[in-house]
Formats: structure tokens, C-alpha cells, sequence
């Protein structure tokens, strides 16, 4: 099944009838759709063939997501964004590293279950590691837009994507997924900086993705001491939570290090990391 087609079958489910930053360039038209020849990948054994999503919140917009159910044992879902804006490419050519080798290597030797909200710059400039994250059922691809644009006004300095262009900025990142070769990314949307606001819902419904926020801050943007995010992430840390932590070294260097220290006293809690699609799973499982 083709990306396009799979994000139709999310969005006929959810019965949609109706910080880094950078200072210029557009986001980037949605994809051409794919031709009718296109093979369907295999699911992985631990990926659903239908990823679950939410249904549509209050007037059919675009439902959004902060955490799973409380009660239904400690699960906890590790959410890494990807970050990296469509003007940065000259800064990634001269060395910057957006990415994080070092890290995902650390979720793997911990057999993490993580969920990477990636925006479709960091994916051209790293096909290579999206395509391995893709298809590693470890770990699940979500959109945080291609240009990691902001979509209000006045959202942590960054720019803003036009109303217009939301849907355009939201496919012209699956997009770069397709091109890149990942397989079967989630209908799950994260919004730069975590900035939205009813318009934005409504100009994302047509997109069919749920929108996936954060109850436990993990505070490692621009941090430089690991072992403070470690304790803001455990002392945050409730049945159920959402963490946002960041892969892009350049902005959130000690990531790797502060992992290292949360994994295993989560586990030692008692708490079962888990991707985002299963916490989805489950609130569902109690509508």
C-alpha cells in the first residue's frame, strides 16, 4: 500500500469529510500521488497495518493527542523531534550536525520503543538515517512538518508558515519521507514548537492526521547539564505520558547522555516504554 493511499485509509477513518528555526524559503508543495504499479511493503510484525488514530475533536477538526490512559498500566511513549527548517542546508554543509548517530544507536542497544517526529528537511539532508529509522519497527516516523515553521503567530521566535500552506507544509513532509524511502510513516502530526490554534486545526483536518502534543517536557533544547533533564523527565513522568525530547545534536547536545540515565530508571519504576501508536491504541480501547 502507498503512502498516499495508507493516509487515505487513516483519513477515511477519521471520517474527515469536511527550538530550530530559520528566517527564509517555503515550504514545499504536497507530493505527486504515486502510480497505480506501486508494490505494497509488507507490514511489520509490530506495526499495525492501520495505524490507529483518534477520531475527529469538536466540529471535525483535527483531533489532538497529549497523553494515554492513566489506569491502564506504566506505559510511557519517548518522543524524539527531528528538527531541522528548510533554509539550513548551508549550515549543515559547513558541519552543523541536525542529526544524532550517537543517540538512536544508545535507543537501540536499549531496545527503546521510540516515536520520531521528523520535518522533511531533516529527511533530505539525512535519507540514509530516515530510511534505517523507517524501516527499524523499533521506531515509528511521524510528520513535524517539512519547514518546522510555525503555525501561530508569536511561537518561540520562529516563522510562521501561512494558513494557506499548512496542509502543503504538513504533505511537502511526507513527501520527503516517500523520496527518502521510508516506509509506511504514522498519521501523526506534531506541530513546531507545539504552537496551534482552532485555524490550524481546521486547515490540518483535510490532512487526516491526529495531532500529537506532550504532557512531560523533557527540557533538553539548548540544555548542557543531562543529568537536569533526566530528573525534569522522571520527576514529570505519569502513567500514560508523552515525553518530548529532541534528535538534533546541534540544539540538544547532552540527549544521548540524559537517555542513558532515564531508560533504565523508568524501567526500574516499573514503566514499559512504548510508541506513541500504542498509547493511541489504548485510549481508544476505553472510548
Amino acid at each position: 500500500m502507498t503512502t498516499l493511499v495508507r493516509r487515505a485509509t487513516a483519513l477515511s477513518v477519521l471520517g474527515a469529510a469536511l527550538a530550530a528555526c530559520g528566517t527564509t524559503g517555503a515550504p514545499q508543495a504536497p507530493r505527486p500521488a504515486p502510480s497505480a504499479a506501486s508494490a505494497e511493503p509488507s507490514p511489520s510484525p509490530t506495526r499495525p497495518a492501520r495505524p490507529p488514530v483518534l477520531a475527529p475533536g469538536p466540529a471535525g477538526l483535527t483531533p489532538v493527542f497529549e497523553h494515554g490512559p492513566r489506569t491502564d498500566g506504566k506505559t510511557v511513549a519517548l518522543t524524539f523531534d527531528a528538527d531541522m527548517t528548510a533554509d539550513q542546508g548551508p549550515r549543515a554543509a559547513a558541519g552543523e550536525r541536525f542529526d544524532n548517530p550517537r543517540l538512536i544507536a544508545t535507543l537501540r542497544k536499549l531496545k527503546v520503543p521510540a516515536t520520531v517526529f521528523m520535518t522533511g528537511r531533516w529527511a533530505e539532508e539525512y535519507p540514509d538515517a530516515a530510511r534505517s529509522l523507517g524501516k527499524d519497527p523499533q521506531f515509528e516516523i511521524a510528520n513535524h512538518s517539512y519547514s518546522h515553521y510555525a503555525y501561530t503567530d508569536d511561537c518561540y521566535g520562529l516563522p510562521t508558515v501561512s494558513r494557506e500552506r499548512m496542509r502543503a507544509d504538513v504533505e511537502g513532509a511526507y513527501a520527503a519521507f516517500e523520496k527518502a524511502g521510508v516506509p509506511d510513516p504514522m498519521p501523526y502530526f506534531r506541530f513546531p514548537g507545539g504552537c496551534y490554534d482552532k485555524a490550524a486545526l481546521k486547515e490540518l483536518t483535510p490532512a487526516g492526521v491526529t495531532a500529537v502534543q506532550w504532557d512531560v517536557v523533557g527540557g533538553d533544547a539548548f540544555a548542557t547539564d543531562a543529568d537536569a533533564v533526566a530528573r525534569q523527565v522522571l520527576d514529570g513522568v505519569r502513567p500514560g505520558s508523552v515525553v518530548v525530547l529532541h534528535c538534533t545534536r546541534s540544539a540538544a547536545p547532552v540527549t544521548e547522555e540524559a537517555v542513558r540515565t532515564i531508560v533504565p530508571e523508568l524501567r526500574r519504576r516499573g514503566y514499559r516504554p512504548v510508541k506513541v501508536s500504542e498509547l493511541i491504541a489504548a485510549a481508544n480501547s476505553r472510548r
